[in-house]
């Protein structure tokens, strides 16, 4: 075999960041992190808050089923409880 006639050339890349820089990196890596487990956190609140809102939805469903039940299709003043009678919907449920 032939003899290499040119020496081999040596890498002379850097082979490792700075420590400056690795501090950094792994500050942002790190933070990065704890913010992801904190928008899991906050998703997984958000899916409770979701569950008892559906909850009160089907509860105020059957509440509006009784009412209607009981007065007819009427519109309820949320706040006084006055009932206001649709048109002609009164002489059918008196």
């Amino acid at each position: 075999m032939a003899k290499r006639k040119t020496p081999k050339v040596e890498d002379l890349r850097p082979q490792e960041i700075t420590t400056e820089e690795l501090n950094k990196l792994q500050d942002s890596v790190s933070n990065m992190n704890k913010y992801q487990i904190e928008v899991g956190r906050l998703e997984t609140q958000k899916h409770a808050a979701l569950h008892i809102i559906s909850q009160f939805q089907n509860s105020i469903q059957e509440l509006q089923k009784e009412l209607e039940d009981k007065y007819g299709k009427v519109d309820i003043d949320i706040k006084t409880g006055k009932i206001q009678y649709n048109d002609g919907e009164a002489n059918k449920k008196n």
